[in-house]
């Protein structure tokens, strides 16, 4: 039997210590006795006379295509990465779609810091499922499923069983870019043909939506719907949206959905049209003098989507008493708020997450059931640096989503 070692680990010994460290022994698992550097031993976690998880038997992988970046705001390009063939609760998924989120583009450009090269993004992930585990009983081969945001948490946690993974007290594992504890590597996400996750995470689509469209339901779909959930949103209300990109535009269709009259606040009107027939029944382009002047105290719910920064407390006055601005886009700067506004009417402001499996897996039947999907443009592997450059000047309407058969020619 042959090894090797993960490529997503980075020793820090000497080339020819490391190399020695990890000489293949044939007929036997290695043993890892030789001296290493201290920072090594603690970061591969290497157990003498055992095979870490850190050291991969090519038996037991499979190297498939992908599209990541190799370095901070390079180029996307073609790359092999390997994935685990399916343990016993595993499923491996052939992926058909992958949306494009803007958090895959702050990855790669490591806008927030602590990206791991080379990253394969993709969090918004439909496909078939192509083999599962020997225990995996939750889905047949050939059925519709999704991956979301996460793949894996501890689970017994008080966060993990009150449903709300993405807070697992232990660390969430994250679709990519993330440091699997069992597997002791980096997650590589959905920009690739194919991928395995254990089948507590694996999402079920249902019959009747659009294939590539129910892509961005796995992060849009379920940043939208849960605050629409967690603040009850019912008919009647008065709801804004403010920003009608990928999550605003999601946000406007499930409120609608909800009953609610639902307002889009924009900074100019070029998507007045597209707010109109998204559902929504007013536009005001907040740039014009004295735009939002009659809407003062009006709404009893606000739903920031927006990730550039901009004046929050204008917005807050728009909220009627005991109303709530949610925040669930993440501008890259602190916000002044004005606590006078605040207090005055008791009005709230409140940040959204994702959502944990159960409330994923429901917002995907409440938009099986009502027929809610994105608005998306389908491109192929080779589009994915061109759609990231027309992300960044807004050019989108309203979500990029990969052909994963592209990445397969």
């Amino acid at each position: 039997m042959s090894y090797r070692l993960t490529p997503r680990v980075q020793p820090r010994s000497s080339p020819a210590t490391f190399s020695k460290a990890f000489s293949v022994y044939r007929g036997e698992p290695p043993r890892l006795v030789v001296a290493m550097a201290a920072e090594d031993i603690t970061r591969l976690t290497i157990l003498s006379l055992s095979m870490s998880t850190t050291v991969s038997p090519l038996s037991v992988s499979m190297e498939i295509p992908a599209y990541g970046a190799t370095a901070a705001k390079s180029p996307l390009e073609p790359l092999k990465i390997e994935r685990r063939k399916p343990g016993p609760h595993d499923v491996e998924i052939e992926i058909l779609y992958c949306g494009i989120c803007h958090s895959d583009v702050h990855k790669v450009n490591d806008d927030w810091g602590g990206t791991h090269f080379p990253v394969v993004p993709g969090h918004e992930i439909v496909g078939r499922v192509a083999s599962r585990g020997t225990s995996a009983t939750r889905f047949r081969e050939g059925e519709l499923v999704g991956v979301g945001c996460l793949v894996d948490s501890c689970r017994v946690c008080p966060e993990c069983r009150a449903g709300r993974e993405m807070f697992c007290e232990k660390g969430v594992t994250f679709t990519f870019d993330s440091f699997d504890q069992n597997t002791k590597m980096w997650t590589y996400g959905g920009y690739s043909t194919n991928i395995v996750v254990d089948e507590r995470y694996v999402l079920r689509v249902p019959k009747g939506l659009d294939t590539a469209r129910a892509a961005p339901l796995m992060c849009a779909g379920i940043t939208t719907y849960s605050p629409l959930h967690q603040f009850e949103c019912k008919p009647g209300d008065q709801v804004a949206v403010v920003g009608l990109g990928g999550l605003g535009h999601m946000a406007v269709k499930l409120a609608v959905s909800m009953g609610a009259d639902v307002t889009v606040l924009s900074t100019s009107r070029d998507k007045e049209k597209d707010a109109s027939r998204l559902g929504a029944k007013h536009f005001f382009a907040t740039k014009e003098p004295g735009a939002l002047e009659a809407l003062q105290g009006r709404f009893s719910l606000i739903m920031d989507t927006v990730s550039a920064p901009h004046d929050l407390n204008k917005q807050l006055t728009l909220l009627r008493s005991f109303g709530t601005m949610v925040l669930v886009g993440l501008p890259p700067s602190g916000a002044q708020l004005d606590a006078f506004t605040l207090v005055h009417g008791n009005r709230r402001i409140a940040g959204s997450n994702i959502g944990g499996v159960a409330e994923t897996q429901e917002m995907l039947d409440y938009c099986g059931k009502n027929g809610i999907v994105a608005e998306v443009e389908v491109i192929n592997a080779d589009q994915i640096n061109d759609a990231y450059k027309r992300m960044e000047r807004g050019d989108v309407r309203y979500r990029f989503v990969i052909d994963a058969a592209s990445l397969r020619a």
